[in-house]
Protein backbone atom coordinates (compact mmCIF):
# COMPACT_ATOMS: atom_id res chain seq x y z
CA UNK A 1 0.00 0.00 0.00
CA UNK A 2 1.45 3.33 -0.90
CA UNK A 3 2.13 6.13 2.04
CA UNK A 4 2.19 9.10 -0.23
CA UNK A 5 0.48 12.01 1.64
CA UNK A 6 -1.46 12.89 -1.20
CA UNK A 7 -3.02 9.36 -2.15
CA UNK A 8 -6.95 9.03 -1.62
CA UNK A 9 -8.20 7.65 1.02
CA UNK A 10 -10.95 5.14 0.51
CA UNK A 11 -13.86 4.03 2.13
CA UNK A 12 -15.11 0.63 1.90
CA UNK A 13 -18.96 0.30 2.06
CA UNK A 14 -21.21 -2.86 1.93
CA UNK A 15 -24.18 -3.37 -0.61
CA UNK A 16 -27.57 -4.20 0.53
CA UNK A 17 -29.26 -4.04 3.72
CA UNK A 18 -26.41 -2.19 6.07
CA UNK A 19 -25.81 0.30 3.26
CA UNK A 20 -29.40 1.92 3.57
CA UNK A 21 -28.40 2.20 7.36
CA UNK A 22 -25.27 3.33 6.99
CA UNK A 23 -26.17 6.41 4.66
CA UNK A 24 -27.93 8.73 7.38
CA UNK A 25 -24.37 7.75 9.20
CA UNK A 26 -22.07 8.87 6.57
CA UNK A 27 -24.43 11.80 5.56
CA UNK A 28 -24.13 13.00 9.13
CA UNK A 29 -20.34 12.34 9.02
CA UNK A 30 -20.41 14.61 6.27
CA UNK A 31 -19.98 12.30 3.96
CA UNK A 32 -21.87 13.28 0.32
CA UNK A 33 -21.22 10.96 -2.81
CA UNK A 34 -21.57 11.40 -6.05
CA UNK A 35 -25.08 11.13 -7.62
CA UNK A 36 -24.85 8.06 -9.52
CA UNK A 37 -24.28 6.67 -6.02
CA UNK A 38 -27.75 6.63 -5.63
CA UNK A 39 -28.23 5.30 -9.16
CA UNK A 40 -29.55 1.72 -8.59
CA UNK A 41 -28.77 1.12 -12.44
CA UNK A 42 -25.52 2.69 -12.36
CA UNK A 43 -22.58 0.05 -12.77
CA UNK A 44 -19.95 1.65 -10.94
CA UNK A 45 -18.48 0.39 -7.96
CA UNK A 46 -16.45 3.68 -7.15
CA UNK A 47 -17.86 6.90 -6.68
CA UNK A 48 -16.02 10.12 -5.48
CA UNK A 49 -17.13 12.44 -2.34
CA UNK A 50 -17.62 16.17 -1.91
CA UNK A 51 -13.89 15.29 -0.02
CA UNK A 52 -11.53 15.73 -3.15
CA UNK A 53 -9.29 12.90 -1.16
CA UNK A 54 -12.04 10.57 -0.65
CA UNK A 55 -13.58 8.07 -2.32
CA UNK A 56 -16.20 5.23 -1.62
CA UNK A 57 -15.90 1.50 -2.90
CA UNK A 58 -19.42 -0.73 -3.05
CA UNK A 59 -18.81 -4.47 -2.37
CA UNK A 60 -19.94 -7.31 -0.63
CA UNK A 61 -20.63 -7.19 2.79
CA UNK A 62 -17.92 -9.94 3.54
CA UNK A 63 -15.40 -8.52 1.00
CA UNK A 64 -15.25 -4.80 3.32
CA UNK A 65 -12.91 -6.49 5.92
CA UNK A 66 -10.74 -8.40 3.26
CA UNK A 67 -10.26 -4.47 0.85
CA UNK A 68 -9.31 -3.08 4.37
CA UNK A 69 -7.20 -5.57 5.71
CA UNK A 70 -5.11 -5.56 2.89
CA UNK A 71 -5.12 -1.36 2.85
CA UNK A 72 -6.85 -1.62 -0.85
CA UNK A 73 -9.54 0.07 1.38
CA UNK A 74 -8.37 2.16 4.38
CA UNK A 75 -11.36 2.65 5.81
CA UNK A 76 -14.85 0.88 6.17
CA UNK A 77 -18.21 -0.37 7.86
CA UNK A 78 -18.66 -4.10 8.43
CA UNK A 79 -20.90 -5.98 10.58
CA UNK A 80 -19.30 -8.08 13.39
CA UNK A 81 -19.90 -10.90 12.20
CA UNK A 82 -17.56 -10.51 9.22
CA UNK A 83 -14.68 -9.25 11.70
CA UNK A 84 -15.07 -12.16 14.15
CA UNK A 85 -15.03 -14.54 10.91
CA UNK A 86 -11.95 -13.16 9.50
CA UNK A 87 -10.09 -12.18 12.45
CA UNK A 88 -7.54 -9.82 10.48
CA UNK A 89 -5.29 -8.56 12.71
CA UNK A 90 -4.94 -5.53 10.34
CA UNK A 91 -7.96 -4.37 11.02
CA UNK A 92 -8.67 -1.92 13.98
CA UNK A 93 -12.32 -1.85 14.79
CA UNK A 94 -12.87 1.34 17.09
CA UNK A 95 -16.57 2.57 16.67
CA UNK A 96 -19.26 0.50 17.52
CA UNK A 97 -22.07 2.37 15.16
CA UNK A 98 -25.29 0.91 16.20
CA UNK A 99 -26.82 0.02 13.05
CA UNK A 100 -27.28 -3.47 11.37
CA UNK A 101 -28.45 -5.39 14.34
CA UNK A 102 -29.44 -8.84 14.19
CA UNK A 103 -27.58 -11.81 16.10
CA UNK A 104 -25.81 -14.82 15.01
CA UNK A 105 -27.36 -18.24 16.11
CA UNK A 106 -28.02 -21.68 15.35
CA UNK A 107 -31.12 -23.11 14.14
CA UNK A 108 -32.77 -26.19 13.50
CA UNK A 109 -36.30 -27.83 12.36
CA UNK A 110 -39.03 -27.25 14.66
CA UNK A 111 -40.08 -30.98 14.82
CA UNK A 112 -36.17 -31.44 15.97
CA UNK A 113 -36.29 -28.77 18.44
CA UNK A 114 -38.84 -30.36 20.51
CA UNK A 115 -36.37 -33.65 21.83
CA UNK A 116 -33.04 -31.98 21.40
CA UNK A 117 -30.74 -31.40 24.05
CA UNK A 118 -27.85 -29.31 22.69
CA UNK A 119 -26.20 -30.26 26.10
CA UNK A 120 -25.50 -33.84 24.81
CA UNK A 121 -23.92 -33.04 21.36
CA UNK A 122 -20.16 -33.88 20.73
CA UNK A 123 -20.56 -33.79 17.14
CA UNK A 124 -22.65 -31.59 14.75
CA UNK A 125 -22.67 -30.88 11.26
CA UNK A 126 -23.63 -26.87 10.12
CA UNK A 127 -24.45 -25.11 7.12
CA UNK A 128 -23.24 -21.64 7.04
CA UNK A 129 -21.18 -18.64 5.85
CA UNK A 130 -19.52 -18.42 9.22
CA UNK A 131 -17.31 -21.81 9.20
CA UNK A 132 -14.94 -20.44 11.99
CA UNK A 133 -17.20 -18.51 13.97
CA UNK A 134 -19.04 -21.54 14.28
CA UNK A 135 -16.48 -24.61 15.12
CA UNK A 136 -14.96 -22.07 17.61
CA UNK A 137 -18.22 -21.42 19.20
CA UNK A 138 -18.90 -25.15 19.76
CA UNK A 139 -15.05 -26.31 20.44
CA UNK A 140 -15.38 -23.83 23.63
CA UNK A 141 -17.52 -26.76 24.79
CA UNK A 142 -15.42 -29.64 23.22
CA UNK A 143 -18.19 -30.45 20.55
CA UNK A 144 -16.90 -30.73 16.75
CA UNK A 145 -18.30 -29.33 14.51
CA UNK A 146 -18.26 -30.35 10.56
CA UNK A 147 -19.23 -26.93 8.64
CA UNK A 148 -20.55 -26.86 4.99
CA UNK A 149 -19.66 -23.47 3.71
CA UNK A 150 -22.80 -22.07 1.58
CA UNK A 151 -23.12 -18.33 0.71
CA UNK A 152 -26.54 -18.13 1.09
CA UNK A 153 -30.44 -20.23 1.09
CA UNK A 154 -29.01 -21.63 4.27
CA UNK A 155 -32.50 -22.22 5.45
CA UNK A 156 -32.76 -24.95 2.81
CA UNK A 157 -30.22 -26.90 4.22
CA UNK A 158 -32.31 -28.93 6.89
CA UNK A 159 -35.00 -29.90 4.61
CA UNK A 160 -32.46 -31.45 1.68
CA UNK A 161 -30.49 -33.14 3.56
CA UNK A 162 -27.21 -31.24 3.83
CA UNK A 163 -26.92 -30.74 7.61
CA UNK A 164 -29.42 -30.80 10.40
CA UNK A 165 -28.76 -27.68 11.46
CA UNK A 166 -27.44 -24.00 10.49
CA UNK A 167 -25.85 -21.39 11.98
CA UNK A 168 -26.83 -17.72 10.17
CA UNK A 169 -27.79 -14.24 10.83
CA UNK A 170 -31.29 -13.69 12.15
CA UNK A 171 -33.50 -10.41 12.58
CA UNK A 172 -37.10 -10.93 13.29
CA UNK A 173 -36.74 -14.67 12.82
CA UNK A 174 -39.53 -14.34 10.36
CA UNK A 175 -37.28 -16.65 7.55
CA UNK A 176 -36.92 -19.05 10.01
CA UNK A 177 -40.19 -19.54 10.59
CA UNK A 178 -41.30 -19.67 7.17
CA UNK A 179 -38.51 -22.31 6.37
CA UNK A 180 -39.93 -24.74 9.21
CA UNK A 181 -36.68 -23.69 11.36
CA UNK A 182 -36.37 -22.58 15.07
CA UNK A 183 -33.51 -20.74 16.87
CA UNK A 184 -32.55 -22.88 19.31
CA UNK A 185 -29.02 -21.05 20.74
CA UNK A 186 -27.72 -17.50 20.51
CA UNK A 187 -24.03 -17.05 19.57
CA UNK A 188 -23.25 -13.51 19.53
CA UNK A 189 -25.53 -10.22 19.03
CA UNK A 190 -24.28 -8.35 15.82
CA UNK A 191 -24.07 -4.75 14.72
CA UNK A 192 -21.79 -2.89 12.32
CA UNK A 193 -18.38 -1.06 13.26
CA UNK A 194 -16.37 1.59 11.48
CA UNK A 195 -13.34 0.07 10.94
CA UNK A 196 -9.93 1.37 9.68
CA UNK A 197 -6.51 -0.34 8.11
CA UNK A 198 -4.38 -0.23 11.19
CA UNK A 199 -0.63 0.47 8.79
CA UNK A 200 -3.21 3.27 7.54
CA UNK A 201 -4.07 4.69 10.57
CA UNK A 202 0.08 4.59 11.32
CA UNK A 203 1.09 6.44 7.88
CA UNK A 204 -1.81 8.80 7.52
CA UNK A 205 -2.83 9.40 11.35
CA UNK A 206 -4.16 12.95 10.91
CA UNK A 207 -6.39 12.05 8.08
CA UNK A 208 -7.57 8.27 9.04
CA UNK A 209 -7.88 9.92 12.80
CA UNK A 210 -10.17 12.73 11.32
CA UNK A 211 -12.35 9.95 10.22
CA UNK A 212 -12.34 8.18 13.30
CA UNK A 213 -13.33 11.34 15.16
CA UNK A 214 -16.08 11.97 13.08
CA UNK A 215 -18.06 9.02 12.93
CA UNK A 216 -17.32 8.81 16.82
CA UNK A 217 -18.81 11.68 17.08
CA UNK A 218 -21.76 10.64 14.92
CA UNK A 219 -22.24 7.01 16.83
CA UNK A 220 -22.28 9.08 20.24
CA UNK A 221 -24.95 11.33 18.91
CA UNK A 222 -27.15 8.42 18.01
CA UNK A 223 -26.36 7.04 21.05
CA UNK A 224 -27.82 10.14 23.32
CA UNK A 225 -30.86 10.28 21.16
CA UNK A 226 -31.84 7.15 21.65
Amino acid sequence: MSSEANEKLILALPKGRILKEAAPVFARAGIEPEAAFADPDARQLRFTTNHPDLDIIRVRSFDVATFVAFGAAHLGIAGADVLMEFDYPEIYAPIDLGIGKCRLAVAEPVEMAGSDDPRRWSHVRIATKYPEVTRKHFAARGVQAECVKLSGAMELAPSLGLSHRIVDLVDSGRTLKDNGLVEIEHIADITSRFIVNRAALKTRPERVGHWIDRFREVAQGAARAA
